[in-house]
Parts: C-alpha cells; structure tokens; sequence
C-alpha cells in the first residue's frame, strides 16, 4: 500500500510554497530513554499507588492507533517494532509508515536516580540497522524491506567542541551506513542539554546555524528526509524555513501540558512553516489518543481552531464518560511562552461556541463550505468515530 509519508513528501518538494500537505508522527519510542515509566501511567486509580501501563499495553495502544489511521508516521523503538512491523505485519496493509529510533544518545538516559541527561551528550547506538530492517544481524538483500526502513537519529550541540565533534562524527558513520543499506532517516536535534556559553537567547539561533551548518555537507541519498526540532517560536521558525524550501521542517511535541498546548503548537507551527509534528507525550498522556490525535488532523487540515478543538475534545470524553485531567477552563490555558512573537502566554476564555444543527454529506467540497457547514461535518464524523 502507498504511503501517506512517501506521497505528502514529494508534493512537498514539488511545491515548497503552495502545498498544503502536513505529516503527523505519534512518537511511541519512550522505552529507549524512559525505562519502566515509558508507556505512562495508568488511568486505573490505585489510592496513591504510581502504576504504569505495561508495555503490551503500551504496544497495545500503537496498533490501535496505526489501525485508526490517522497519522503518518509510528515511531517505535527497535524491538517493539521487530514485534509489529516484523512478526505481526501490522503496517502491511496501512498507509501508516514504520519508523524505528536508531540511536539513543546519552541525553535520552532519563532514568530513575540517573544524572545523565545533565552531563553533555555523548553518542551511542544500541540498535543496529539490520535488526530494524529484519530483525537479525546480516540481512540479504531480499530482507531488508521486511521490517521499518525508517529511522530517527538525534543529535545535541552543546557549543563543546571535543563532544560536538564526537556526535558529528558519529552522525557521519551513520549516514554511511544507512546509504549502503538503503536505510532513510529523519534528523532530530535536540536544544543543548549542557551548554557551555550559550545564553537561552542564543539558543534558537545557534540550532538554526548547527543544522544548515552541519546538513551542508551531506548531499544526495545521505540527507535526512525531514527534520525534527523543538519550536522556538515565529521568528526561529520562519528562518529556518526560509533558508532553504526544501528542507521540510519538523517540530517536537515536548512535555505533556494542556490540551491547549498541544493544539496551539501544532497550529502556531504549521501557520509559520512546519510541515511536520511528532508528538510522544502530548498524544501518550491524553485521556484518550484516538481522540486527540484526531483533532491534531482536524487542525492542521485547518478545518477547526485550537480554541474549538479543546472544547469539542472535551465534549467527546464527556460523551464517551470519560473523566478529563482538568476542567475546561484550565485545560485552556495555554503554558508556553513561544507562541508570538512578543513571547507572551495566552488565556482562552471556555465559553462554549453553539452546537451546529446540521451537516454537509459525509465527502463535502471543503472550500466551498462555511466555518459553521465545517463544525457541523466534523461534529458528525467525530459522533461516527467515537459515538
């Protein structure tokens, strides 16, 4: 079946300016760096007690997202994915596309009593491509599509020369042997996690400038299909998009929040150049993914506001009886500050818009319809989604 990622990335590249195509990536690879609290915690309450989901559970929760749909991209770690994509061929007939972490630097330690992620970034890979593509060392030629062709690479710069030159060199090998094997990637850079001279002022700009500065040496099959950054804000955005149409910028989800975090990101992203999110923790920790993930579509298919999709949100857990993390009021509270320009955070008051009355058919003409003729569809097609 043809891929959704494969299809929105070449009309991307046919029209860096006009096209109007989004990819959208759940991020369920939080077992490489989260240990036992990756799947999160579970919705059962348990009179104080901290449970987490397993990981069945947690894989649980991918193939029914992949069978939902509505996203491009699974990411996974290695070995869940040798169990989805490998033995149970849950992508075979999906426009989903699988996707593997392949490496795990030292700053995505995030263990228990562990102070790793406050010591600069060190590279490591505990994942090889081989296993990613068919599960075992050495594949033929003929194996290597049995399972995600796929990967993410992250890198930290921390304006340390000894251990930015380890990661850059390691980021080297790894295109070298990802071109030989016919293995795609996408590029996560993290901000610094110990930087050294760098204020928080300077840091978007020197992201910015350690991308374009490391990318301009890689040509041909060795670039990384996409990017996946943290958003900085209008203005870091936009220069970085600027600087060349044809690398497709991604943003990182981050820390859960508010639902209005989330749908305010995606929304503030896409509207000053993104063309990609992969969210983890903001799907990951929703009362319910389905949901959310489908009204992260809805957004960026412009179709409904943030502001209206919180409150729909919130009208479907009510309906599926469902008991929401916080109030309405406060799920719409927006908590970052790098949504404007002038940085400031917004407070959007919960006052609930009108219930449309009635709706288009089930496939309507989008640009001919109303904002009122378009709640009232996606009002209609969430009932038939979630009942």
């Amino acid at each position: 079946m043809e891929k959704s990622l494969d299809r929105k990335l070449a009309a991307i590249h046919a029209d860096p300016a006009g096209c109007k195509e989004f990819i959208l990536a759940d991020a369920k690879d939080a077992d490489m760096a989260l240990g036992i609290g990756a799947p999160g915690r579970s919705p059962e309450m348990h009179a104080g007690e901290v449970r987490f989901r397993t990981l069945e559970e947690y894989r649980q929760q991918i193939r029914q997202v992949v069978q939902h749909g509505v996203v491009d991209i699974m990411l996974m770690s290695a070995s869940t994915s040798q169990i989805l994509t490998i033995e149970e061929r849950l992508f075979d007939h999906s426009h989903v596309t699988p996707a593997a972490r392949a490496n795990d630097a030292s700053d995505i330690f995030v263990v228990r009593g562990g102070a790793y992620v406050q010591q600069p970034s060190r590279p490591f890979r505990s994942a090889t491509l081989d296993h990613i593509q068919c599960g075992h060392l050495d594949c033929r030629p003929e194996e290597r599509c049995l399972g995600a062709n796929l990967g993410l690479y992250s890198i930290t710069f921390n304006n340390r020369l000894e251990e930015d030159l380890a990661s850059l060199e390691a980021y080297a090998r790894f295109r070298q042997e990802a071109e030989r094997k016919g293995f795609r990637h996408f590029l996560e850079v993290f901000d610094p996690n110990a930087p050294q001279d760098l204020s928080p002022e300077q840091v978007p700009a020197f992201v910015n400038d350690c991308i374009v500065r490391t990318l301009a040496g890689v040509s041909g099959a060795a670039r990384p299909l996409f990017l996946k950054v943290v958003y900085h804000g209008p203005k870091a955005m936009e220069e970085l998009v600027s600087y060349d149409p044809h690398l497709v910028v991604g943003i990182l989800g981050g820390s859960a929040g508010t639902t209005y975090d989330a749908f305010k990101l995606i929304a503030e992203a896409q509207k000053y150049g993104a063309r990609v999110a992969l969210f983890g923790r903001k799907i990951n920790n929703a009362e319910h993914q389905l949901a959310f993930i489908e009204f992260l579509r809805l957004i960026v298919e412009r179709v409904i506001s943030p502001e209206e999709a919180v409150r729909a949100y919130h009208g479907v857990l009510e309906r599926l009886g469902i008991r929401p993390h916080r109030r309405l009021e406060d799920d719409l509270v927006l908590h970052t500050g790098v949504m404007s320009y002038g940085g400031s955070s917004v407070t959007v008051p919960a006052k609930l818009p009108p219930t449309p009355s009635a709706g288009p058919s089930p496939q309507p003409d989008f640009q001919r319809m109303s904002q009122a003729e378009k709640r009232a569809w996606q009002q209609a097609r969430r009932d038939r989604i979630f009942g």
